[in-house]
Formats: C-alpha cells, structure tokens, sequence
C-alpha cells in the first residue's frame, strides 16, 4: 500500500528545482523496478522520509545531533511496516525523534536527497533516498533527545550548527515554503 502511495506521490509532485526533479525520477524508476524499495533490506538503496521543523515565523529551526552521523540533521528515518504513506512515515519519525506533539505538517514533499550512509547496513554502504517534508511549530521546550540523538535544540535561522551543505539548503527550502505558506499545514 505505502508502495503504491509513494510511486502517486512522487509521479504527481512538482519538484521545486531541477535537481529534485534528477532525483524525483531516479526515485520513480528506483519504486517501479524495485517492489521492495521502501524496505531498509532493499540494498543498496532505499527509500527514506523524514521532516524539517521550521518555527511559524520561519526564524528558527529544530534540529537534532544525530548519534551516529555525529552530525546536526533533519528529524527522519525507515519506513517502518505500519506506515500508510511517506508522510506517516516522516511525522512518526518526527515524533519519535523529536518528542514533539504539538506541529503542523505539509504532506506535499518539500525536497528530496540521496546519502550515502556507512552505518545502515553490515553488507556496506547504503544509498538514502530521502523524501523530506516540512513542518511548523512554537519554538519551546516541548522537545526530547531520544536514543538516536545526542541533542535536539531550536537554531536561529541567522546562528545555524556547522552541518552538511545540503542541511543548508533543505533548511533555505523550508524556511522559504514556510515564509511564502499561504496554505494551512494541517495538524499533527
């Protein structure tokens, strides 16, 4: 079911720049020649979902001090068999991850990327296809660190981690959608 949601999802998406739409159809040709491509078994590659919390004002950003990556990311992760949709998959990630409750979340994809990732899989290096979402939420202190983290804390959009370049630009992404949102994100 999530298999066939995804491919509707991804075939029906306007990517924002060419470089998601590059990867949007990798992904499309990944999920039509892969029934298992959603599968964290599906090596090398798999796909992946996950959310960007971004604040209403687009000001700041929540993110969290990976363990393993040892690195300041995005909230997201697996698919996971009870997931319906990527978008479930994204906001239980988000939650899990986060402890947030209280967000609202856009369905629409925001932006895709591939990774390599060395610590996924005992059979070597495995490729993340990433489909990323964004939600909103209050800046407080309504966030835990689970086990996957090191720390989750709130950033000023203006005073950001060292991370990778492309945490730059998923959050120049998000904060745009959020800033240009004339749409309601639908609630958590």
């Amino acid at each position: 079911m999530i298999h066939d949601d995804a491919l509707a999802l991804l075939a029906s998406w306007t990517p924002p720049s060419p470089h998601d739409e590059t990867l949007r159809d990798r992904y499309l040709a990944h999920l039509r020649s892969r029934p298992d491509g959603l599968l964290k078994s599906c090596f090398p590659d798999h796909l992946t979902a996950g959310a960007i919390v971004v604040s209403p004002d687009a000001s700041a950003v929540l993110l969290n001090h990976h363990r393993k990556a040892d690195a300041w990311l995005a909230f997201g992760g697996h698919i996971e068999p009870g997931d319906a949709t990527l978008a479930a998959a994204a906001r239980r990630e988000l939650v899990e991850e986060s402890g947030l409750t209280d967000f609202d979340f856009d369905p629409t994809p925001l932006s895709l990327d591939e990774h390599a990732v060395d610590f996924c899989s005992d059979r070597g290096t495995v490729h993340h296809l990433d489909v990323r979402f964004v939600a909103t939420a209050v800046p407080d202190d309504d966030h835990v660190v689970s086990d996957e983290s090191l720390d989750v804390r709130w950033w000023p959009v203006d005073a950001l981690p060292q991370t990778f370049d492309d945490m730059y630009r998923l959050i120049d992404v998000a904060i745009t959608r959020v800033a240009q949102s004339t749409l309601p994100l639908s609630p958590s």
